[in-house]
């Protein structure tokens, strides 16, 4: 039988970056042959910035290059949101 609809799978955590509480939003999207999330959040200024985190064996990775470091200095804890969400 074909599959009618696929669950998906949003949400949002706060999560302490760069001092501050930030609103994280997740959504996990579907990739050609795996699962992966489109994440977004704003900074001070009112910038949203968006990016992808892929599964690499066990763990969520970030795979721009072009984020500033407060993303990248909480990218363990986007993973451990993201752990605890994709069970």
């Amino acid at each position: 039988m074909a599959e009618l609809f696929r669950k998906k799978i949003q949400f949002s955590r706060l999560i302490k970056a760069n001092g501050r509480l930030r609103e994280f939003n997740f959504l996990k999207a579907d990739g050609p042959e795996t699962g992966y999330y489109k994440v977004d959040v704003s900074d001070e200024s009112g910038r949203r910035y968006m990016f992808t985190m892929y599964p690499e064996g066990d763990e969520w990775k970030l795979k721009e290059a072009a984020l500033p470091p407060w993303i990248r200095e909480a990218e363990t804890l986007l993973e451990a949101a993201i752990s605890e969400e994709d069970k």
